[in-house]
């Protein structure tokens, strides 16, 4: 002790023992907020042990997503000389949300700069000031609900919100038409009740009325239960509170906290303070459901309207083809920060058949999101199978789609939608693939375990509705024809699944970037069947994609498929010749005898109608509009010089006899340009009903025009 008169004794504490005795954060940073010291607490508060943090960001404290550019409000008012308050979302290692309230002073050099930040932290509500921090904590954890549209989302986000900070156990039930089903079950430390002591998620939840869920919903109001006894000594309930979940009016279900010594709070009681406290996160809480389940339900029926305009989930069966196809739509664009709206856009695909076993297939993209975007994909791909049915060629279809898409402008958008689009023909017995294109990207083509890119230059053209009405010009769509060897393998894809796709970084990969690892991805499983092939691409590139998807993986047969072609000169006689062939090739094949002989019928009749009636008469010629008439004498012809008339050229027709896996196609092609129609013919007419019978006969029939004439084909099915 010392003596009357001697100074007072006077403790010497170093700053770091100081620092290190707070029941507060400390954490110190440059002006480029980084971390240059952090005290014992602020480990304990943020949940990390060790200086591993020394010298990284202030983000690194686990501060979440949606608080990053408060983080940078905070050290750029700082840095100017400023105070700042705020309550902060940290997520930390273990998993679990911890809300804190923090204040940030500058730090001064001598000379009076300011070069760098203290950040003081305190766990919020954890203190005196539970009234000041209620308003921060209760804007902070709407910001955080209404991060997502998602209803699963929604739930996991308050359960990640309430426990451990606020409570040991949480549990939510939804209304669900006449009763209520358990929707979130959650409890701090990853701890699992034992089976049969509540409810599991998805089951139903019956309440007594006296019990204090049900009166929360019947009073409308928080109520607070302090329980005596529990589950057992050591981890029962020691006090709960139920709020209603009530949104416009209505009551969506009932949230239930509570505390328990699994916790090992100092008092694992609730008060009047908390009540009142969990009845206002109620409120946000049933806010962020009802807007969930609202959106949820449009969603739904969008994505409905959608995948009713699109093929069915499954391909169909096609000889020489094997398809898969995908299509996912992007997640609400509300998580990109555009607004809300659903993300179900004009991404469309299809596969039609066409005449003789050939196949139509597209691909494309309509700009825009929404039900608009939507709409208009339905009306191209409805119009596109109508000209598709008229065997056009690709480049025509493209050109006939150009002018209808810029027919579609309204008083709502009076500008035409611009569309990108593919369309192929493929012929599995010659292995062709024609095709025609509208401003898409190239498909990846798969030779022999090698990726690359199909050949778009020659068949290059400008986007479906670039011209708009009334202005000059034509757009010009070129075609081309490429042989794709047995096994190749074509991915077609919209620029969804390249564009914009998150690195864990915050960056974006470039879209050559994602094309290589598809690519990669693809070589790795370049032998699999389809449906791996186009699981693999789609989940090639990681992170959540931010347009909608439609991809289809298309593949060519190994074997060669059973075809039969011979040319026979017009004439009467060669009609019983062609049906000899016929009956031959299809004997040949294995048909059933009843099939064979009702095809040979339609061949006869078939074939009789164009010896009688297309290749009698001389080829059409297409003149020049405008053009003079030329007119030859026969005295301007040497005949001396052995030239003489010109021999009439012989007429001749093609018969095409096709094979497949449950169909016979029959094709006769002649050079005559007119298209052949049913005629009515009358009793005593002696002709006329050839083509009649192959209409009730055959499954389908029709014509289409070739480069130098034109082909009429039937299909009969086989048993």
């Amino acid at each position: 002790m010392k003596q009357w008169g001697e100074p007072p004794f006077e403790p010497e504490l170093a700053p770091e023992a100081v620092l290190g005795q707070m029941e507060m954060a400390v954490i110190v940073c440059d002006r480029f907020s980084n971390i240059i010291h952090i005290n014992a607490f602020a480990k304990k508060l943020f949940g990390f042990a060790g200086s591993e943090y020394i010298g990284q960001s202030v983000l690194s404290l686990g501060i979440a997503e949606e608080d990053h550019e408060q983080a940078t409000e905070l050290a750029r008012h700082v840095l100017k000389g400023g105070v700042w308050e705020g309550t902060f979302c940290n997520l930390r290692e273990d998993g679990s949300t911890i809300y804190t309230r923090a204040q940030a002073v500058p730090l001064r050099h001598p000379s009076g700069a300011i070069d760098g930040v203290a950040i003081l932290a305190r766990e919020a509500l954890r203190s005196n000031q539970r009234d000041q921090d209620r308003y921060g904590l209760l804007d902070r954890i709407g910001t955080r609900l209404a991060g997502s549209l998602e209803l699963e989302v929604t739930l996991r986000a308050v359960a990640d919100t309430l426990v451990p900070q606020f409570a040991d156990h949480v549990f939510i039930d939804l209304a669900s038409s006449d009763r209520l089903v358990r929707r979130v079950s959650r409890h701090a430390g990853d701890w699992t009740p034992p089976p049969g002591t509540w409810p599991e998620v998805d089951e139903q939840v019956a309440y007594p009325p006296d019990h204090h869920a049900a009166k929360a919903m019947s009073r409308r109001d928080a109520v607070l239960v302090d329980l005596a006894t529990g589950l057992d000594g050591e981890l029962g309930l020691t006090s709960m509170i139920s709020a209603p979940l009530v949104a416009r009016g209505e009551v969506l279900g009932v949230m239930s906290l509570g505390l328990s010594h699994l916790g090992r709070r100092a008092d694992p009681h609730y008060d009047g303070f908390d009540r009142d406290l969990v009845g206002a996160i109620a409120g946000r809480v049933a806010l962020s459901i009802d807007n969930a389940m609202l959106f949820e339900e449009e969603r739904q029926t969008a994505l409905a309207f959608q995948r009713h305009l699109l093929p069915g989930e499954r391909p169909p069966k096609l000889d020489g083809l094997q398809i898969a196809w995908r299509y996912e739509p992007a997640k609400p664009l509300e998580s990109h920060g555009h607004g809300i709206q659903t993300q179900v856009g004009g991404d469309w695909y299809d596969v039609i058949p066409l005449s003789a076993g050939r196949v139509g297939i597209v691909i494309g993209d309509v700009e825009g999101r929404g039900a608009r975007a939507a709409a208009v994909m339905g009306q191209l791909r409805a119009a596109l199978r109508a000209f598709a049915q008229d065997d056009k060629s690709p480049a025509d279809i493209m050109r006939k789609l150009d002018e209808w898409v810029r027919t579609m402008s309204s008083a709502d958008a009076p500008r035409p939608s611009l569309v990108s689009c593919t369309y192929f023909v493929y012929d599995a017995w010659s292995r062709e693939l024609t095709f025609s294109n509208a401003g898409h990207s190239p498909p990846m083509l798969v030779l022999d375990g090698r990726v690359g890119e199909l050949d778009f230059h020659s068949a290059a053209g400008a986007m479906l509705g670039v011209r708009s009405p009334g202005l000059g010009g034509d757009i010009i769509y070129n075609e081309a024809t490429v042989t794709l060897p047995p096994g190749s393998t074509l991915v077609l894809y919209t620029d969804g699944l390249v564009e914009r796709r998150p690195k864990e970084d915050g960056t974006y990969y470039s879209s050559e970037q994602s094309r290589l690892l598809i690519a990669e991805a693809v070589g790795r499983v370049a032998r699999s069947d389809v449906e791996t092939v186009a699981n693999t691409v789609f989940s090639a590139v990681p992170g959540d994609i931010d347009d909608d998807v439609a991809l289809v993986v298309i593949r060519t047969a190994p074997e060669e498929l059973p075809v039969e072609e011979r040319t026979f000169p017009s004439e009467p006689i060669m009609v019983s010749e062609a049906r000899r062939l016929a009956a031959e090739t299809f004997a040949a094949w294995g048909l059933h005898e009843d099939e064979a002989e009702m095809a040979c019928l339609l061949v006869s009749e078939i074939v009789t109608n164009v010896v009688l009636h297309a290749t009698n008469v001389p080829a059409q010629k297409r003149a020049l509009v405008g053009a003079p008439e030329l007119s030859f004498d026969e005295d301007d012809w040497d005949l001396g010089a052995g030239l003489g008339r010109p021999e009439p050229v012989k007429q001749e027709f093609r018969l095409r006899l096709r094979k497949g896996a449950g169909a016979l196609w029959v094709e006769v092609f002649d050079p005559d340009l007119r298209l052949p129609r049913i005629r009515n013919a009358g009793e005593t007419d002696e002709g006329g009903r050839g083509l009649y019978l192959v209409d009730q006969i055959a499954a389908r029939w029709g014509s289409r025009p070739t480069p130098d004439g034109k082909a009429v084909w039937f299909e009969l099915p086989l048993t």
